[in-house]
Parts: structure tokens; sequence; C-alpha cells
């Protein structure tokens, strides 16, 4: 990648309350460049050890407007305080063949999420052709959502406009292939930076195929049992012997 990589190493202050009791403080220490990636070094730090954040990552290449997408490591919902933390950003998936500088930017708030989903484990198993109800706590149940399915990054299917009523009956069609890593995605159709995602699930077939096959073997096997003969001991359907042609005698 050609081109200089700058960064502003200044502190972001959060917002916090005037009533808040806990300090919160934010800043983004080192970013360096190893091939196609940026690291972006920072600190989080708050009193409140409970808290969780949502932390983004911008930069100047569209004036700060919107968080990159590229991104992985601390970065998205959930984001614990303390500890060295790290956002590796994929340059060229976001933008392409780049040069020029560019200026970073972290910025994170206190996290509470709209959507809190009950009773659902990571590595949970859906079966397809079934529906299953999905239910979820918020601190205000009310407005829309949109609720859809992704496969990693590929949308998959969904469904706009629901309402935040805390459940929804979720029907699985036969056309979803099955595999791992899925993952419902809720968003709060006020605000589309509102987002929640389940844990990765996995979704089978209805029916695995061997065991169609075994009952297909076994019905055929009860036609060949219970035709037609005389019952043995132990009450099982025997198939009768041709019987033998009668003693034709001497010759005379």
């Amino acid at each position: 990648m050609s081109g200089i990589i700058k960064h502003a190493l200044t502190s972001i202050a959060l917002s916090i309350s005037a009533l808040s009791l806990h300090a919160q403080s934010l800043a983004l220490e080192l970013v360096e460049v190893s091939g196609n990636k940026v690291i972006v070094h920072y600190t989080l730090e708050d009193n409140n050890s409970n808290h969780q954040y949502l932390v983004n990552l911008f930069t100047s290449k569209d004036n700060f407007v919107g968080p990159l997408t590229r991104v992985t490591g601390d970065v998205g919902t959930e984001v614990k305080p303390y500890g060295n933390k790290k956002i590796t950003w994929d340059i060229t998936q976001e933008l392409g063949a780049f040069k020029g500088n560019l200026t970073f930017e972290v910025r994170g708030r206190v996290f509470i999420p709209f959507v809190r989903l009950v009773d659902f484990s990571e590595g949970k198993v859906f079966k397809r052709t079934r529906n299953y109800p999905i239910t979820w706590t918020s601190g205000n149940l009310s407005g829309q959502i949109n609720i859809e399915l992704f496969r990693d990054q590929e949308r998959i299917m969904g469904e706009n406009n629901l309402p935040n009523n805390g459940k929804y009956d979720w029907y699985i069609p036969g056309s979803v292939k099955k595999g791992n890593n899925y993952r419902l995605k809720f968003t709060n159709t006020k605000d589309r930076n509102d987002i929640q995602y389940s844990r990765p699930f996995t979704i089978k077939p209805k029916t695995p195929f061997i065991i169609k096959a075994m009952g297909v073997v076994a019905a055929g096997a009860a036609i060949i049992v219970i035709q037609g003969g005389k019952k043995g001991s132990a009450g099982t359907s025997v198939i009768p012997e041709d019987p033998l042609p009668p003693n034709p005698g001497l010759p005379n």
C-alpha cells in the first residue's frame, strides 16, 4: 500500500452526565500499518467495570461521518473497559487502492442494547421448516425494528418494520442452507446505528437424510414380513413353502 497513514494522538472525552459519578476516558494511543491492514491501539477506562461500550472507528476520508465497516477486534458493541484495546482495519476491502493521508478517530459511548435476547446461547441449533419463538427484553418496548438473518457478512433474508414488542415467531424456510456462523441482526428503525446481533448459531435440516432412508427400508421390510402365511412360534408371520407333489408310488 502506498501513501502515508497519519493519525491524531488526541484523547477523546466521552460525554458524561452531570449526575454520573464514574470517570470515563477514551484515548487513541498508536496507529500502525501491516500490509493492507491498519492497526489502531487505544485505551478505554471506566470506574464502573460493569459498563459495556459501543466503539467505532472513523477516518478523515469522509470527514468522520460514517464508521468504518471492515474492522475486527475491540470494536462494535459490548466492548468492556480496561486492558489494551486494538482495532484492525482492512483498508483495501473498505477503500480499494487508496493513496493519500488519513486521520483516525475512535469514538465510544456506554452501550445499553435496545434488544437483549432471552435464552439465546452460543451454539444453539435451529432446524429448517420450523417455527421458533424469539423473545427479548428492551428498555423501550416501542417503535419498530428490522430482523434479518446473516451468515458471516452475507444477508440471507429478513423482515422490516416489525413491532418492538419483545417477541417474534421466526420461521426458517427449507431454502436456507444448512451450516454454521448464522446470526440474527436486530436494527432500530429510528436509529440505524442502533444494532444488535445474536450469538452465532447453526441451521440443520428438519430430518437427517440417513433417518429418512432407514425409514424407507423399514417400511419395505414390513411389507414382506406381514404378507400371508401361518404364525411362527415367536408370533411373526411366516411365508408358506409350496407343497410337495403327491408320491407317485412304484411303477406298475
